[in-house]
């Protein structure tokens, strides 16, 4: 069986993303989501931003020039802050804490899925430590939904991912990667966000990538890509995703 990958015309399609796999928005499916704001996330968001939760922000080193910004802690996977500008460091920081709320991720709503009140709480408070305001900035996010045949090459998949994922920090620009666990359909979710669309383009261009994009049929039934803005309001109190268009 082929896998199947959502597919856009050739001049909509880009290879973005950690494996380097054809990343596109399926033209079927729409996903524009509301902002959120800090006031009306539900209770389960809201206790994730508790008192130890919120003095943790004012404890980290804003002048680390590397940070943790995946699964992978190796320093060669970890992403060079000396390359972004401050607003765009402070975002990164922020993004460390950035978790999953549910088990379902693999199906669930993908904003719904992360822990965004808490990451916004920690961006304007590194905001106030550096004495800065916030202005309205855009990234570049893409969803990945996927599900892994039986029996695949775990060992061979976890090499493939973690190299192309080294690859896209030698390039630069990637600001967070993060993956979940299957479930019991094999059935996962990951995410990247990046500085904005050409480093996402830069950072799949290497060898890595390239081999990741080989094996993919014969690692998956089927994968999903969907690219979005991440657009972050003045003042980081409102967020939301926006389609990108090219």
């Amino acid at each position: 069986m082929a896998v199947s990958v959502a597919r856009l015309p050739a001049h909509l399609a880009a290879e973005d993303g950690v494996l380097g796999l054809r990343a596109v928005k399926a033209a079927s499916v729409t996903t524009i989501e509301l902002p959120l704001q800090l006031e009306e996330v539900n209770g389960r968001q809201q206790s994730q931003i508790t008192t130890a939760h919120k003095e943790t922000a004012t404890k980290l080193d804003l002048q680390a020039t590397h940070i943790v910004s995946s699964p992978y802690t190796d320093f060669a996977n970890q992403l060079d802050l000396r390359t972004l500008d401050q607003q765009t460091r402070l975002f990164a920081f922020a993004l460390t804490f950035l978790g999953p709320l549910c088990t379902d991720y693999a199906t669930a709503p993908y904003m719904a899925s992360f822990n965004w009140p808490a990451v916004f709480y920690h961006l304007r408070a590194l905001c106030a430590q550096a004495s800065i305001q916030w202005e309205r900035q855009e990234f570049y996010l893409v969803i990945f939904r996927s599900q892994l045949r039986q029996g695949v090459d775990r060992d061979r998949l976890g090499q493939l991912d973690k190299e192309s994922h080294r690859e896209a920090c030698e390039s630069g620009g990637l600001l967070k990667y993060w993956f979940g666990s299957c479930d019991g359909d094999m059935r996962n979710l990951a995410t990247c966000i990046w500085r904005n669309r050409e480093d996402a383009a830069a950072g799949g261009r290497g060898p890595w990538h390239k081999k990741a994009r080989n094996a993919a049929r014969e690692m998956y039934e089927s994968i999903f890509f969907y690219t979005h803005k991440l657009v972050v309001e003045a003042g980081a109190t409102e967020w939301r995703l926006e389609e990108y268009v090219e």
